[in-house]
C-alpha cells in the first residue's frame, strides 16, 4: 500500500465553544475517556467523544473538511463501513467506534438538501480508549473489534 492509499489523518478539528465553527489543528491531544483537549464537545465517559468522517464522503457531498463538525477527517478509510466495537489506532491514540452519527438539522444549514444526502454517511462516533497525540498525516490502523479480542 502506498503512502497515498494508506488510511491516514487528512485534517483535525476542535470546537473551542459550543455552536462555533470547527477550528483546524495540525495536532491534537486525545485524552482517554474524554475526547480532544480544547474541544467543547468532549465529555468524560461519553460515547460521542470524537466524530470521524472520510474525505471521500465529504468530496462526494461537495462539503469541505470540518464543515460537518467532524474532529478527524480521514483519507483512504471507508468510515461509514466501520462497525461499533472496531478499534482504530490513530497516531498514538486508540479509539473505539461506538455508533453512527445520526444527521441532525444542523447539516441543512451547511447546504440545502444535505440532510437527505448525508443519511448513512454522516460519520462514526468514537470514544478514546487510550490517549495520546494525533497529527495530520498520522496513519489510521484498524485493529480488532472487542468481540474479536474476546474470541482470540
Amino acid at each position: 500500500m502506498t503512502s497515498e492509499t494508506r488510511p491516514h489523518v487528512r485534517a483535525l478539528f476542535v470546537s473551542p465553544r459550543q455552536g462555533e465553527p470547527m477550528q483546524p489543528r495540525p495536532q491534537v491531544l486525545a485524552r482517554a475517556e474524554h475526547g480532544f483537549d480544547g474541544d467543547a464537545h468532549a465529555r468524560p465517559g461519553g460515547s460521542r467523544q470524537v466524530l470521524l468522517l472520510d474525505a471521500e464522503t465529504l468530496a462526494a457531498l461537495g462539503v469541505a473538511p470540518g464543515a460537518l463538525k467532524e474532529n478527524i477527517t480521514t483519507e483512504s478509510l471507508d468510515v461509514p463501513r466501520l462497525q461499533p466495537g472496531t478499534r482504530l489506532r490513530v497516531g498514538s491514540a486508540l479509539l473505539e467506534i461506538t455508533k453512527e452519527c445520526t444527521p441532525c438539522a444542523f447539516v441543512e444549514s451547511v447546504q440545502a438538501g444535505l440532510l437527505e444526502k448525508v443519511r448513512g454517511r454522516r460519520g462514526m462516533l468514537a470514544r478514546v480508549v487510550e490517549g495520546g497525540p494525533i497529527q495530520v498525516g498520522d496513519s489510521v490502523q484498524v485493529e480488532k473489534t472487542k468481540s474479536e479480542n474476546r474470541n482470540s
